[in-house]
């Protein structure tokens, strides 16, 4: 008989008693730095192309402006989209104040207005928009653009 006992070689369980709180704490952030859109688009926009495009650096600092033609509306006339809601470009001015009302300091410093215009949007209502952005000393904007596509070789 042997005065030492020989201990098998198994690898002892997993502890998994922490799991579920490690998955509800990944859960948890990812529905906090998720950015879901938040405004449904009534505008019908083609988003014209472009040859080089830049990504927005914050977008909790970015204010949207949709310009183009109301879904299912024949007449083409070109409409203005707020948040959730049409307006004119004299609306302008009120919107960016409550925009700048709801930001953080540090996405005040960093606010940008991203205008989303159809591409066969008249330049007259660009420039009344831009006008309306200066007046309302929004000066740093952005238009939105799809990728021009390669031509294969």
């Amino acid at each position: 008989m042997s005065l030492f006992r020989r201990n098998s070689n198994r690898m002892p369980g997993l502890n998994t008693a922490s799991m579920p709180d490690l998955v509800f704490t990944v859960l948890f952030f990812f529905m906090i730095v998720t950015h879901l859109r938040e405004v449904p688009v009534k505008v019908h926009y083609q988003a014209p192309r472009a040859q080089r495009l830049d990504k927005l650096a914050k977008r909790s600092a970015v204010s949207y402006i949709y310009i183009g033609t109301r879904e299912g509306d024949a007449s083409g006339k070109t409409v203005i989209q707020l948040n959730d809601r049409f307006a004119t470009a004299g609306e302008i001015a009120g919107y960016i104040s409550a925009e700048r009302a709801r930001m953080t300091p540090e996405d005040l410093q960093k606010m940008t207005v991203s205008i989303r215009a159809d591409r066969a949007t008249p330049m007259a209502v660009i420039a009344e928009v831009k006008q309306a952005l200066r007046q309302a000393n929004a000066l740093r904007v952005h238009y939105s653009a799809d990728e021009k596509a390669k031509p294969a070789h």
